[in-house]
């Protein structure tokens, strides 16, 4: 493994902590004990406050040490993943220079079955870890949780506001699938609605969340990046959203999304990304509360996972078979006996070769069985076969 304490400033304020919270158990880059051995799976810390292409914050260094605190203190669930804390990669002379430092870094832990967990920045971040994937030269799906969409004019440089285009024409492309999740319809084009489904991507309104709240699990078992713009939650509950916004998610429920992610075994990578400090104090401590609970909840979800596909194998699984009327395939669904989640297998051409295999078992839900019983075939299998068609 390559040396990655060359991209990282170590933290040089300790926390005060008891051996029943989490800094009792963080595996953290100091300056009194240098770099940590990364010789264990687990979550990663990272902090990259590159705010260039965004809304700046000068003031990272703060609310990053406010946060370490919080976060440390916090009482550890039943977990048995490493945690590490690698510490800031300090913004470079140019934009690309992070990102070069950021793609590196996510690369060399995802080879060692380490999930990072970038915190800070602006979200045009996701497309150096996105890069990454090139390194390791895997297909990936990726979902952001979103107000908007952050598509941006192919012509322009990347910023805060336009880096999924960067990654749709970004070649070779390794880019199967791109879900926006919890966007406002007001906030969206119809030109932009319409090109996500030229494109077979999926997109759910924050509403569709709202009505069904347990949609959010398949979506996210799903996805292998995860990228989640803070200001997606409501102003009242995230004092920082630079967006102003008075709806979005509340933050108990931005907390149950980073639980699904982190019960995913497929998800490999998550970016909390435009956090920005409030004008007043406790407004300030509140948001960094709520991120530290966010980050509890994903490592909580973590240190769940069921070992269900891609990891496992498919003989452990129960399989039904549903016949469609007027529909010449018939719709194959597969239940964990481990964890009573249910995938629905979209078949795909043999001579196209291998490359999207682990894309052939799609998470849906019971709900989605129970339609096809009904003689409805699912969206999300038609969607799908078109994209491995």
């Amino acid at each position: 493994m390559k040396d990655l304490s060359i991209y990282f400033t170590p933290d040089v304020e300790p926390v005060q902590y008891t051996d029943q919270q989490i800094g009792g158990m963080l595996r953290v880059n100091s300056i009194n004990g240098g770099f940590p051995d990364i010789d264990q799976k687990g979550v990663a810390l990272i902090f990259v406050p590159e705010y260039r292409q965004g809304n700046g914050d000068s003031e990272y260094k703060y609310w990053i040490q406010a946060f370490r605190a919080a976060f440390a203190k916090q009482f550890k669930g039943d977990w048995k993943s490493t945690i590490y804390d690698l510490g800031i990669i300090i913004p470079g002379n140019e934009v690309m220079d992070t990102y070069m430092a950021l793609v590196e870094v996510v690369a060399e832990l995802s080879k060692k079955d380490i999930i990072p967990l970038v915190i800070g920045g602006s979200q045009d971040l996701t497309f150096a870890i996105y890069k990454a994937y090139e390194k390791l030269e895997q297909t990936i799906n990726l979902v952001a949780v979103d107000a908007e969409l952050d598509m941006g004019d192919p012509e322009d440089d990347i910023h805060a506001r336009g880096w999924l285009n960067k990654i749709i024409l970004h070649k070779p492309n390794y880019l199967f699938n791109f879900s926006l999740f919890g966007y406002q319809s007001n906030l969206i084009s119809r030109e932009e609605r319409k090109l996500l489904e030229e494109l077979y991507f999926d997109h759910y309104r924050l509403g569709d969340f709202y009505n069904n709240q347990r949609m959010a699990e398949p979506l996210l078992r799903n996805a292998d990046i995860l990228s989640f713009d803070l200001n997606a939650i409501k102003a009242a509950d995230y004092r920082g959203n630079s967006t102003y916004l008075p709806n979005g998610f509340y933050g108990e429920d931005a907390c149950r999304v980073m639980r699904y992610a982190g019960m995913s075994d497929k998800l490999s990578a998550l970016g909390l990304f435009n956090f920005k400090l409030a004008e007043s104090q406790s407004d300030q401590k509140a948001d960094i509360n709520l991120l530290a609970q966010m980050c509890w909840y994903f490592i909580e979800g973590h240190n769940l996972r069921k070992q269900d596909y891609p990891v496992g194998s498919k003989t452990a699984y129960l399989k039904y078979r549903v016949n469609i009327d007027d529909f010449k395939d018939e719709i194959i669904f597969y239940k964990s006996n481990k964890s009573s989640r249910w995938w629905m297998e979209v078949p795909y051409p043999n001579m196209k070769g291998m490359k999207l295999q682990r894309h052939l078992l799609v998470p849906c839900d019971y709900e989605d069985y129970e339609n096809a019983l009904n003689n409805e075939l699912p969206d999300l299998w038609l969607r799908t076969y078109r994209k491995l068609s």
